[in-house]
């Protein structure tokens, strides 16, 4: 649920993310099915087999509701999917993603949204939901069922999986690149299950102890409270949640061979494949599983499926296995992923101590730290959907101001050379100033001496196919505007005082504060980071006396 790994190539993963720019250009692997497998694999995380009974519960156990929010979670993804393509093609196709975008467009003052988007990557970019979901599966195989009383013991196994990953990158990071490749196979494995299942239950080939029919009355909630704004906007961050990855493409740019023609066409299928997915699972866990039950079943909803098909079997122990590997897989993808960002964030002083963050090492240990600390700080019983929600929460404004951004573009699109994709054909470097011209010898990118890090003035390469532009649809435009807006400001407001959320031992306010504040904090060290270096220097002699920034060697 974040950005991905490089892909790996002959000449080590490690080397190939410090190339320049121009000599990565030359190690091209990924086509579409390519990219269409990186997006997928990402997608589908731990997110579907854990959040959809949460989710339920915000609906009130209403079926109809419950249905029609997956669908709107889909159509919002999608949406900004293609927001998100625009703004791929019409920049020099590096890595980077939203970084890139928000530094393209909020260009004064230099460097703020970098150190913003900096902040909410390396504190809330964590993997403790995946490794927290590990433990509860593990312990539901154990026992057969799920023991509240065992939570500690839950976190304990959760903080061994991120421990176990972490040493695995920095002791065998070849090995754990394979391992975490062959888990991801486990998830599509139990979603075509799962829809299989639902499908031969549907038609009475599997037959249940009890009959179940979630379908007769769609509309009606199994409580007597109403659906407010609070439950809805928190539903579809959750649902949001479980879609995250629709964007991994975005950030390995550089290593797409033909980034307009593969983008186009792998990233909105990869989306509306898994989409259908995930509707499919959705309705198999209504066929399968009661409503009540449904509600009370929490994290464990796919161990709970299996439970009812196969009863107390060696079966239904086994798959609870197979989703735990699925899990454990995402928390190597992420942490890997992650410690990446973290890493390349420091190399452009975004961060407190860059000099020491660089070693991707200690990026491994900074995720490793961050996981643990919000994994075990927030009380036992409500760990997951806190954790969940403040890793979603931030992206929402990030998204806002992106989508704001491309708006801004649009009506200014003469004026900021917007409207053309890059074809990334003729680029050649200028020895003097390292500096990337199209063949009018336009600059479209400037380095620094290292000739690796990309810059905050980035501009649209122009060129005279007209057929070849690449714009998102003012509806797509218009739906994730206004849904990220929804999603951005209502968990704010309190839910009614009868609600479940009202009640909850974390206050409802919570996750959208720290989240909130974790994105200011990002522009208060934008105003004391280059005192903070200089202080550090004179005192202790640590790092250069003239640190070198990211905008520093924009361009006007």
């Amino acid at each position: 649920m974040a950005p991905t790994l490089l892909p790996k190539v002959s000449i080590g993963s490690s080397t190939f993310s410090r190339m320049p720019l121009l000599e990565r250009r030359k190690y091209h692997k990924l086509g579409t099915l390519s990219c269409m497998s990186l997006i997928v694999n990402k997608m589908i995380g731990t997110g579907i087999f854990s959040t959809p009974a949460i989710i339920f519960q915000y609906c009130q156990g209403n079926v109809g509701l419950y249905l029609f929010l997956w669908l709107v979670g889909g159509i919002i993804i999608f949406s900004g999917l293609v927001i998100f393509l625009e703004f791929a093609l019409n920049l020099p196709f590096t890595n980077g993603g939203e970084k890139n975008y928000l530094l393209r467009v909020f260009r004064k003052p230099k460097g703020l949204m970098g150190c913003i988007y900096s902040f909410q990557m390396v504190l809330l970019g964590f993997s403790s939901g995946n490794a927290f979901a590990f433990g509860k599966y593990v312990l539901f195989a154990v026992n057969g069922e799920e023991i509240k009383e065992e939570e500690w013991s839950v976190k304990i196994i959760g903080v061994l999986c991120i421990s176990f990953c972490i040493f695995l990158h920095i002791k065998f990071p070849n090995q754990g690149t394979s391992l975490f490749n062959l888990l991801g196979v486990f998830k599509i494995f139990i979603l075509v299950l799962i829809i299989a299942i639902g499908l031969l239950v549907s038609v009475d080939i599997i037959k249940l102890p009890t009959t179940v029919d979630n379908f007769s009355n769609l509309f009606e909630s199994t409580t007597k409270k109403d659906n407010n704004y609070y439950s809805i906007s928190v539903a579809l961050l959750e649902i949001i949640y479980s879609f995250k990855g629709w964007e991994n493409a975005n950030y390995v740019l550089s290593e797409v061979s033909d980034p307009y023609h593969v983008l186009t066409i792998a990233a909105p299928s990869a989306v509306v494949i898994t989409t259908i997915l995930y509707f499919l699972v959705i309705i198999s866990y209504l066929i399968v599983i009661p409503k009540q039950e449904l509600l009370d079943s929490g994290v464990l909803v796919a161990g709970i499926f299996f439970n009812k098909v196969f009863g107390e079997s060696i079966t239904s122990r086994i798959l609870p296995i197979i989703i735990s590997s699925s899990n454990l897989g995402n928390v190597m993808v992420v942490s890997f992923a992650h410690a990446h960002v973290n890493q390349e964030l420091a190399r452009n002083n975004y961060l407190p101590f860059s000099k020491y963050f660089e070693d991707i090492n200690n990026s491994l240990l900074l995720h490793w730290f961050i996981t643990v600390i919000i994994m075990v700080a927030p009380p036992s019983s409500e760990i997951y959907e806190f954790v969940v929600n403040l890793y979603i929460y931030p992206g929402t404004w990030i998204n806002l101001l992106i989508t704001i951004g491309l708006i801004y573009l649009h009506l200014n699109s003469r004026g900021e050379k917007w409207g053309k994709h890059n074809t990334g054909n003729g680029l050649e470097t200028n020895s003097a100033n390292n500096s990337i011209y199209d063949d009018n010898d336009n600059l479209i990118l400037q380095l620094n001496d290292d000739s690796y890090t990309e810059f905050d003035s980035l501009i649209s390469v122009e060129n005279d196919n007209d057929t070849s532009k690449f714009s998102a649809p003012i509806i797509c435009i218009v739906i994730f505007l206004f849904s990220n807006i929804f999603l951005a400001v209502f968990p704010f407001f309190p839910p009614p005082s009868d609600s479940s959320s009202s009640q909850s031992i974390i206050p409802y306010w919570c996750f959208p504060v720290v989240g909130t504040s974790v994105l200011l904090s990002g522009v208060a060290w934008f105003y004391i980071r280059r005192w903070f270096h200089t202080w550090r220097y004179d005192k202790y002699k640590i790092g250069e006396p003239n640190v070198k920034y990211e905008d520093d060697y924009s361009t006007n």
